[in-house]
């Protein structure tokens, strides 16, 4: 079986009717409550009323509103399917980066087939909410993340970027977002082809994308877009930047405490700001996890009441700290499996559903609110975690096993209200 890709029978906003700018947003999951008041303010149409409703039925509300959005003209089909190349660009650590990829549809596959391939693990309650909306809308409202392999970058090089772009937008984040429209049927045919033997990595999105397996196996595979999702695709070897997400320990502990069962792991080297400016030697600190983690398993840790940032480097060879907890060689090479399974459970006494439901732990995506809970007296400690390489992450993929969940943050964030797919 081979991956097959499809042009989208896309609904987009009608920008002769609203401003872009005025009703994009992030995905829902990372929508905070605040923020989701913010993004309603700018526009009576922004996509949050359809993907995060605060009405007390909120996938009804999400329902009668986007049938309302359709029958006034807000949103519109385009006139002959399409896929839409996207461009992102953005700024960080002073550096521009680029990243390209398309938005299509993917022929929904389950994970028995090895085509499509998770590196996460979900929790059930976010799938629940996500089927509940698509049953009520019957459309995709945001992508999956796919990354494939493609060395020759046949796509990137054959797509025309002089072309008048479709939507030209930044976001809060001050990431620009440009997207074409692609209708020219040989670069259609291109992209199918160069897809069609590739094996997909789910990077985001995994509770979207078994969401749509339950939705394909609700509806029935009769209803023939039910058995396609809308995914964003881009290249590995197009320098494809990873994140990653901290863990932050929300229960009580006391810091010394903490610090002699982590040191029975790890070698710790402390960087104090008394007396030196933080945000110096916080830059400095962050540098030298990521120097060290080249060499080592190594991390960092900053605790309340504690005014030193501390390097973490394990003392001995991984296979002999993991060895009483049958950890597939895999997973062995993660920071994450020995901070879950040594540091979390055994010394802290987090059970799995703990970890799994966030109770006195959370994930953070964003590395200076991972400093700034311990500095507003909202957490415990925080886990500075090294960024994760792609490598490892399809090496897990292809040997059948997922990651502990939350271990990656892909950024730029893909825009929802870009684009939607209908599902009947």
């Amino acid at each position: 079986m081979t991956i097959e890709i499809k042009p989208l029978n896309a609904i987009v906003y009608n920008q002769n009717k609203v401003d872009i700018k005025d009703v994009i947003a992030p995905p829902y999951d990372v929508i905070s409550e605040k923020y989701r008041e913010q993004l309603y303010s700018r526009s009576p149409y922004n996509i949050t009323r359809l993907i995060l409703s605060n009405a007390q039925n909120p996938y009804e509300d999400a329902q009668n509103s986007f049938q309302k959005w359709l029958s006034e003209g807000i949103l519109i089909n385009t006139e002959k399917p399409a896929i839409f190349y996207l461009v992102q660009k953005y700024n960080i650590n002073d550096k521009k980066i680029t990243r390209k990829g398309f938005i299509a549809r993917n022929k929904i596959e389950d994970f028995s087939s090895k085509n499509i391939l998770p590196h996460e693990y979900t929790m059930s309650g976010p799938k629940e909410d996500r089927l509940n909306l698509t049953k009520a809308c019957k459309a995709n409202f945001s992508q999956i993340f796919m990354v494939y392999s493609d060395p020759q970058k046949q796509i990137e090089n054959a797509i025309d970027l002089t072309q008048k772009p479709f939507i030209e937008v930044t976001d809060d984040q001050g990431v620009e977002n440009i997207v074409y429209k692609i209708e020219d049927e040989k670069i259609i045919n291109l992209i199918q082809n160069v897809l069609k033997d590739k094996t997909l990595l789910i990077a985001d999105g995994h509770h979207r994308y078994e969401t749509a397996i339950n939705y394909r196996n609700y509806i029935g595979e009769n209803v023939q877009e039910a058995n396609y999702v809308m995914s964003y695709f881009t290249n590995m070897d197009d320098d494809l930047l990873i994140y990653p997400t901290h863990r932050i320990i929300t229960k009580w502990i006391e810091p010394y405490v903490l610090l002699e069962k982590v040191k029975k792991y790890f070698d710790l080297k402390d960087y104090s700001f008394t007396g030196f400016n933080k945000q110096e030697v916080k830059k400095e600190f962050l540098s030298a996890i990521e120097n060290s983690s080249k060499e080592k398993f190594s991390m960092g840790l900053y605790m309340k009441n504690v005014n030193k940032f501390y390097l973490l480097t394990l003392k001995e060879n991984v296979d002999k700290i993991l060895d009483e907890y049958n950890v597939p060689e895999v997973l062995k090479n993660l920071d994450l499996t020995v901070l879950h399974k040594v540091i979390l459970t055994k010394e802290l006494g987090f059970t799995e559903e703990e970890q799994m439901a966030q109770e006195g732990i959370k994930y953070i995506k964003v590395e200076n609110e991972a400093f700034d809970m311990i500095d507003l007296g909202k957490a415990e400690a925080s886990f500075i975690m090294s960024y994760p390489k792609i490598s490892d992450i399809k090496k897990i993929s292809q040997a059948g096993f997922r990651m502990p969940q939350k271990s990656t943050y892909f950024y730029p964030k893909l825009l929802s209200g870009i684009v939607i797919n209908p599902l009947q």
